[in-house]
């Protein structure tokens, strides 16, 4: 649930375009009191997010494949200082310390954008920022050799990445939502558990500065250690 995890990326429960708005709104209204603060961003952040079905170009839930969209993909990542490697991530590492392989859809190259502003600073420039080979990679030998990060704190990470990328698509005014459905963040429909989760990445993005008050992403790096910063999250 709202992750891409190290794994191949699926819909476990896939929507029809029409039974979207639906979801999102019994979602939203699983998210609880309008008048906590918690509760005000994740309705802002949901709000962006569900605003993108406007830009929904197709008749079908796959990403989106629009040049211009990969076009903006590859402007984001030199934002922030990153080379795009024209390659599929297939032909070696999705990130290789240095350049982002960018032969793939925009809404993975944004992920990636995500997955280094969210980066503990000594895995920023490992394979794959030390997390373990990424489903799009082909050397995943590579990258599995130097992961450093595991367990909770791996599914906590990539819970914020996917969040934070999704937001980074809606700034972007592409097809949010299709990232949101393919990243299984409705899995589970407005549960308490699924909206507290929603609730919970949403309020660590904005507590550490990554999402400003109306739930914008910004362009802040993380600086902490990763002992440092999950331990914090942790109850």
């Amino acid at each position: 649930m709202g992750t891409l995890g190290r794994q191949a990326r699926m819909i476990l429960t896939p929507l029809t375009l029409a039974e979207i708005p639906t979801a999102l709104s019994a979602f939203e209204a699983g998210l609880g009191d309008a008048g906590l603060a918690d509760v005000v961003l994740a309705r802002r952040a949901l709000q962006r997010i569900g605003a993108t079905l406007a830009h929904v170009r197709r008749d079908d839930i796959a990403l989106s494949t629009d040049a211009d969209h990969h076009e903006q993909a590859v402007c984001l990542l030199g934002r922030f200082g990153l080379t795009a490697l024209d390659q599929p991530p297939g032909a070696g590492l999705t990130w290789d310390g240095r350049a982002v392989a960018v032969a793939m859809e925009p809404s993975v190259i944004i992920h990636e954008v995500a997955h280094y502003q969210l980066a503990a600073p000594a895995r920023r420039h490992l394979a794959d920022f030390g997390m373990g080979a990424g489903p799009e990679s082909g050397s995943k030998d590579a990258a599995d050799r130097v992961c450093r990060l595991s367990g909770t704190a791996r599914d906590l990470e990539e819970a914020l990445v996917s969040l934070l990328g999704i937001l980074w698509e809606a700034e972007l005014e592409q097809p949010a939502i299709l990232a949101f459905l393919e990243q299984n963040w409705l899995e589970g429909g407005a549960s308490r558990h699924n909206c507290a989760h929603f609730i919970k990445i949403v309020t660590h993005l904005g507590g550490h500065g990554f999402i400003d008050e109306q739930a914008r992403p910004t362009l802040r790096l993380r600086h902490s250690d990763d002992e440092t910063f999950y331990r914090a999250f942790m109850p």
